[in-house]
């Protein structure tokens, strides 16, 4: 209790490594504006100040253009390029922010950082005094759990990923391995996630998937009689996003369905590769317009909800997925879904085969590809099939609303601090 008898707010810190626009960090300012909005203080601590964040309209801070204002603190891009923040300048008692990188001046060789780091995220729990650190991805959940020995705060580590593929490295497995027991939690998206840690740490697991985002919830469903023969891809075009599948899939199924158009959402290290075996397979579309018996190329987009709304089908082509949200979105607007079967299962934990989508089994590229085809043959060769899948495809809506799992975490939460 404070002095005046009122029950202190519970405070919550949040850790990551900063807000750009990826999955993790989106999941992140969902849950700290679903805590604040509840009564919790929230500050989130991130190393550095990215040039392309998600927008939070209770952040307690503001973005400066230069350190001319008498409020401005400087901090750190993630290249290391001085930015400077109003740490006070945003909604009166909103949404906190801390950052946590080493300054220049701070640092050492590479043994003396490490130890540095830590020592300045000790520092912050030390000066904010959360009464529970929840912190997001890889190396910041060892750091997390490792700065807060001997403070008596909780700490919630999230894995976000494939476990496997999250903690790769000899050094990071073996600290995951050592630090993880001592964690007051360890938040995993699906059950296959959790099934790849030892029985030590599988008894600090706790499932918790993704929410559906609001966006999504709330738009307007097409009627699958007017949508467009479009199919979609949303995802960063890289090797474990493994798009050239669905290219290759799709160059055979516009020979028999030359109305279809494949549109890609989203950039990333293999697009000229990708663009190159469109046009050697002729189904490139250079103006970048849109062509019927074409693959366009759209990059990153925002509102991406808007985008693919009308589409008639997604594919999802991934070679390991935590709980993908492209696929959780376009399900709940209703698009008929093609998914991997990856690991650690986020597909499989929400589509039931030939019900609500289609998985493909994890084989060659070669087989995937023609299983693809054989999967989109099915949907447009039979609207009967196709609309039935769409129609079950959107009770996600319902499991995985963002108030059912906000809630969800609030228990959680709640049984730890």
């Amino acid at each position: 209790m404070t002095g005046g008898g009122k029950l202190r707010k519970k405070h919550i810190a949040m850790y990551i490594g900063s807000l750009n626009k990826g999955g993790a960090e989106r999941v992140m300012c969902n849950l700290a504006e679903y805590f604040y909005s509840i009564g919790y203080k929230v500050t989130l601590a991130t190393t550095y100040l990215s040039d392309d964040e998600y927008e939070l309209p209770d952040a307690g801070w503001k973005v400066l253009e230069d350190e001319d204002d008498k409020n401005a603190v400087k901090v750190l891009s993630p290249d290391e390029t001085e930015r400077y923040v109003d740490l006070t300048g945003g909604v009166p008692m909103g949404i906190g922010r801390v950052f946590t990188a080493l300054m220049p001046y701070e640092q050492g060789n590479r043994l003396q950082n490490f130890h540095r780091r830590i020592q300045k995220l000790t520092n912050t729990w030390e000066r904010i005094k959360p009464d529970l650190i929840l912190s997001f991805l890889g190396k910041n959940n060892v750091m997390a759990i490792q700065s807060a020995l001997g403070l008596d705060i909780p700490v919630v580590v999230s894995v976000r990923a494939t476990p496997s593929e999250e903690y790769a490295g000899t050094g990071l497995n073996l600290a995951m391995k050592t630090l993880f027991p001592g964690a007051a939690g360890v938040v995993v998206q699906t059950n296959g996630a959790m099934d790849y840690f030892g029985s030590l740490i599988k008894t600090k697991c706790k499932v918790l998937p993704n929410a559906v985002n609001e966006e999504f919830i709330g738009h307007d469903i097409v009627p699958f009689d007017e949508r467009k023969k479009v199919i979609v891809s949303v995802g960063r075009l890289d090797e474990n996003k493994n798009q050239k599948i669905l290219i290759n899939a799709f160059s055979y199924a516009v020979k028999k369905y030359p109305d279809y158009r494949l549109v890609l959402y989203g950039d990333g290290p293999t697009r000229d590769l990708l663009e190159r075996l469109c046009r050697s397979l002729g189904i490139l579309d250079e103006t970048g317009k849109g062509a019927a018996g074409k693959v366009t190329f759209m990059g990153s987009v925002d509102r991406i909800a808007d985008r693919i709304a009308e589409a008639e089908i997604f594919v999802l082509t991934s070679r390991t997925e935590g709980m993908p949200n492209a696929l959780i979105e376009a399900m709940a607007l209703g698009l008929c879904c093609i998914s991997t079967d990856c690991p650690c299962g986020g597909p499989a934990d929400l589509i039931v085969n030939g019900r609500n989508g289609i998985l493909i089994p994890m084989e060659s590229d070669v087989n995937m590809a023609m299983n693809i085809f054989h999967a989109l043959e099915r949907i447009m060769e039979d609207p009967t099939i196709a609309r039935k899948m769409a129609a079950s495809a959107l009770e996600v809506r319902d499991k995985y609303n963002p108030q059912v799992i906000n809630e969800m975490w609030r228990k959680y939460f709640e049984e730890l601090m």
